[in-house]
């Protein structure tokens, strides 16, 4: 009995403190912590819960994860868009938005009476541009994609940080095809989710998230159209040879969708990039395109965002990788630290040379210590430390500290210029 009594005491204390530790490793790796720490982004009660500012170094990774995305979006050809960020009621009572998604929408009245409200998603906008004039099947498919806020009225108690927010960044994109053209544009969307992803080193599974069939009022279309859609995603994730589950009552309310969930360092699994099928916004518009017979043939959207929305990718992102973001995505570099006054004039000439390769660098002149300069260089987590003494000087070299590998002994501006640049190209 004493026994019993002692290893269960025992397990208690080590499963208490296991809890506390994990709990404490959590608390370490908040990306609202890190983000502080690294000086990415500010909220206001000025400004108000869920509507995150970007500082200068948070507005680089932002544009950094962009650039990537466009990258990867460019060599399949897609057109950049742009659109108003306000929107008349007309167009929501068409799309269905107005009706179905009511209380997510920031809604304006105009001093004329006319009902507006904030776009929450770019889709009903795009299938005006592409409405805009006719489109022979010659053209199909026509890819647009445009990075735009929207804006969704969430409850205050759903707010957190950057994964929960009132202004969403999406990379978004739509694909207007043919049907016979559905499986080959989302392969291709699927290949950039995966290079996008294992950048990161991420390992992806999918998710197949379709209506909940006890509740078609959520919905629109019938159910013709959302069995054959969620077939159609079915026999694609089979094909790719996904790891996939199925998850009833997670589709978008115009038609199912493939969630990626990643897995980040510290096992929790996020929803990140989306690709969703939908045949009920074309009906709805009347989109077509003119066939090889001369008739009208009805197209399908495929919707996608490959970070999701950019505020959660960063989160996840910063939780990943404990803060440590590789050197193309980090918004300082390198860091140059003199040790005293007489090393200012090289180490000035030094990040001349680092921000004419393109290499962005900070100067640090503080009249602090060199230990100290280094323990705040560690705190930002910059990839790359440059200290410059009397020998650094005299051979016109520079000692190169590493984040990751420690001290890499003294180098030359050339040879070092020559490693950021490899690492930034291979997006290391």
């Amino acid at each position: 009995m004493q026994l019993n009594y002692l290893y269960v005491k025992y397990l208690n204390k080590a499963l208490f403190t296991g809890t506390i530790s994990l709990m404490s490793e959590m608390e370490q790796n908040d990306h609202r912590k890190i983000g502080q720490e690294l000086d990415l982004f500010v909220f206001s009660d000025l400004v108000g819960p869920g509507l995150p500012m970007w500082t200068p170094r948070g507005t680089i990774v932002r544009q950094e994860l962009d650039n990537f995305v466009w990258e990867l979006r460019s060599k399949h050809d897609y057109d950049r868009v742009t659109i108003p960020h306000i929107t008349k009621r007309d167009l929501y009572d068409t799309s269905g938005h107005w009706e179905k998604f009511a209380d997510d929408l920031f809604k304006i009245i105009s001093r004329e009476g006319k009902e507006y409200a904030l776009k929450p998603m770019n889709c009903p906008h795009h299938t005006q541009i592409f409405a805009r004039k006719p489109h022979s099947y010659r053209e199909m498919p026509q890819r647009y994609a445009e990075t735009t806020m929207v804006y969704r009225d969430e409850q205050s108690g759903e707010l957190g940080g950057l994964t929960r927010v009132l202004s969403i960044t999406q990379d978004d994109s739509h694909v207007f095809c043919r049907t016979n053209q559905i499986k080959d544009e989302f392969l291709k969307i699927w290949d950039i989710v995966d290079t996008f992803y294992k950048t990161f080193g991420f390992t992806l599974r999918v998710r197949l998230s379709f209506r909940d069939p006890n509740a078609p009022e959520k919905y629109l279309g019938t159910k013709e159209i959302w069995d054959h859609t969620e077939n159609s995603l079915r026999e694609i994730a089979t094909d790719r040879g996904a790891d996939y589950f199925e998850g009833p009552g997670e589709a978008a309310l115009y038609g199912p969708k493939l969630d990626f969930m990643a897995k980040n360092s510290a096992g929790r699994e996020w929803q990140v990039a989306t690709i969703q099928l939908d045949m009920n916004m074309p009906e709805r518009f009347d989109l077509n395109c003119i066939n090889e017979k001369g008739e009208k043939e009805r197209i399908v959207m495929i919707h996608s965002a490959i970070t999701g929305s950019i505020e959660r990718c960063v989160a996840v992102l910063l939780e990943h990788l404990e803060g440590k973001l590789p050197t193309w995505l980090s918004p300082v570099q390198v860091k140059v630290l003199p040790i005293g006054e007489s090393h200012f004039i090289y180490a000035t000439a030094v990040m001349d040379a680092l921000k004419t390769a393109g290499i962005r660098v900070e100067l640090d002149i503080s009249d602090e210590t060199l230990g100290k300069k280094i323990a705040k260089y560690k705190k930002e987590k910059v990839p790359y430390a440059l200290v410059i003494g009397d020998k650094e000087v005299e051979n016109k070299k520079v000692t190169v500290e590493s984040r990751d590998s420690g001290n890499l002994g003294q180098s030359s501006i050339e040879d070092l210029v020559s490693k950021i640049k490899g690492e930034i190209k291979e997006r290391k």
